[in-house]
């Protein structure tokens, strides 16, 4: 599966912005989908994750009650949905694939079988 991010951008603190990934081929409802993000001298963390159906979700301590991930398996299609957006959260941020099934927090780097490429979050204060 092939997988492109978008809706990056310069932002101030407080705004929000909707992020996308968007994945090619017929299988991606058989993926579990996260989004990860690296920050300017960072390892990449996960953030959010969401099971093959949409029902599970988890999400960092960092961005909990702030972000929103979802996805529309029709239109091979995931979400991150980031408001109240603040300098810290300033990264590179990717989305990526994993087709076997996992606890959703356990997901790493290292563990995942496809990714996009990133798209730049900057947030102003």
């Amino acid at each position: 599966v092939q997988l492109q991010a978008s809706g990056g951008g310069l932002v101030q603190a407080g705004d929000s912005l909707r992020l996308s990934c968007a994945a090619s081929g017929r299988t991606f409802s058989r993926y579990i989908m996260g989004w990860f993000r690296q920050p300017p001298g960072k390892v990449r963390e996960l953030i959010a994750a969401i099971s093959r159906g949409g029902t599970n979700t988890y999400y960092a301590d960092s961005v909990k009650d702030r972000f929103t991930i979802s996805r529309d398996n029709a239109k091979n299609t995931v979400y991150l949905e980031m408001n109240t957006l603040k300098p810290d959260d300033t990264a590179v941020y990717y989305c990526a694939a994993k087709l076997t099934v996992v606890t959703l927090g356990s997901l790493t780097p290292g563990g995942m079988d496809y990714w996009g490429k990133g798209t730049q979050v900057t947030v102003s204060s």
